[in-house]
């Protein structure tokens, strides 16, 4: 058995999963908050029980050691020693890193020369790097990338139809993201079918705040519907998803704002908050609607076509699809998003049985016996696949 820690750092955030494997056996999860504030959170669950302090931590180096001191104060593990692998989640690989990678110096040097790609969240992702290669030296550091599992999409679905100096000098390309999730998931969904990865095509719905699609052919990314950054594809919570570019030009001239300050807009002030104007979360979103707000309903309904759309699509795309499946904060525990959605699908003879969607959280066949495709809910785990990418390349 080998421990291996699974780490999502955000900029002012760290997420962390020990994690027994090859038993993909869970130790501890946990989270440190406010990174850098006054009052930052530390929890992490100890004999599954959830333990909270507060306390000030000034940056991530201080953040891990911490970390690292607790897992030994709550006995999880007795010495640095025990854990044999740190996989990082990393949002953005650009075309430079393709596959999950052992994070040398090389590596981090390669990232911090896309960091334009990716300024939001490659910055943090690299400072929790360079905190744990600080404090645990003498372990192997694998950095596995969101990117990673779109690689395989082939020029005419990565490529915009712009002068194509941009790509070969810029790097302006579909890269697609939450491609960690939707192999985690595709691939659950070939082993619940009873199938070989490559024996099947899915289509999954990544469904959170941040929202995304992908066409799995044959095991493979085909499509996706982020694009050069997470603000392309369908509306999320606070992103506008898909929209005529040449809005943001027309939006600065009359609010007299620079193209930055248009696409901020877009990034956090637009999809569920923007239309609604009443919140980002979904949840308060559709008690609202509920409740008769037209707005509320508008911006489910905006979102629910468009996923829609991007479904049939891919159904074309790919000549058929075995298997639709959601996933993420709002596909596993939203009932009545799912049935939206398929319900506008019922051309393709998709069909939603209402007693098998109720569920939350769980996987679950939640189509009809004679539905055409079969609609699953299956939940994700991002960190189940850190580890095993982390495992194999520290074995390798």
């Amino acid at each position: 058995m080998a421990k291996i820690m699974a780490v999502n750092a955000g900029s002012s955030s760290l997420k962390f999963q020990l994690l027994d494997m090859p038993a993909e056996k869970v130790i501890t999860t946990g989270v440190i908050e406010r990174i850098g504030m006054k009052d930052s959170i530390f929890s992490i669950k100890v004999n599954g029980e959830k333990i909270n302090e507060t306390s000030d931590i000034e940056h991530h180096g201080e953040a891990v050691t911490i970390l690292l001191k607790k897992l030994i104060d709550f006995n999880i593990i007795q010495s640095f020693e025990e854990i044999e692998g740190v996989g990082h989640r990393i949002v953005h690989g650009g075309d430079v890193i393709t596959d999950s990678c052992i994070l040398d110096d090389k590596a981090v040097e390669l990232l911090e020369s896309i960091i334009d790609l990716g300024p939001l969240h490659l910055p943090a992702n690299i400072t929790g790097v360079k905190a744990f290669k600080e404090v645990l030296p003498n372990v192997l550091h694998i950095g596995v990338f969101d990117t990673a599992f779109h690689v395989s999409m082939p020029e005419e679905a990565f490529l915009y139809a712009v002068p194509y100096e941009w790509y070969e000098r810029y790097s302006v390309r579909k890269y697609g993201f939450h491609g960690t999730s939707h192999k985690y998931v595709s691939h659950r969904t070939a082993e619940i079918l009873g199938k070989k990865p490559e024996e099947v095509n899915i289509i999954v719905a990544h469904l959170g705040n941040g929202a995304s699609l992908c066409a799995v052919k044959a095991g493979k990314s085909v499509d996706t519907t982020m694009g050069f950054t997470p603000l392309e594809g369908v509306p999320m919570g606070t992103r506008s998803g898909n929209i005529d570019p040449a809005i943001i030009e027309y939006m600065g001239i009359k609010k007299q704002k620079s193209v930055k300050e248009i696409t901020n807009t877009l990034n956090k002030f637009s999809g569920y908050l923007g239309v609604s104007g009443i919140s980002s979360d979904s949840r308060d979103v559709n008690d609202a609607a509920a409740k008769g707000n037209h707005r509320a309903d508008l911006a489910i309904q905006i979102q629910a076509k468009r996923i829609a759309d991007y479904i049939a699509s891919y159904y074309v795309y790919m000549g058929g699809a075995d298997a639709i499946v959601f996933t993420a904060g709002i596909g596993e525990n939203a009932p009545s998003t799912r049935e939206n959605i398929i319900n506008r699908l019922a051309v393709l003879g998709v069909k939603i049985d209402r007693e098998r969607n109720n569920c939350r959280g769980i996987e679950r066949l939640i189509s009809t016996d004679d539905s055409t495709i079969k609609v699953f809910v299956v939940p994700t785990n991002e960190e189940v696949m850190i580890a095993r990418d982390t495992l194999r390349l520290t074995h390798q």
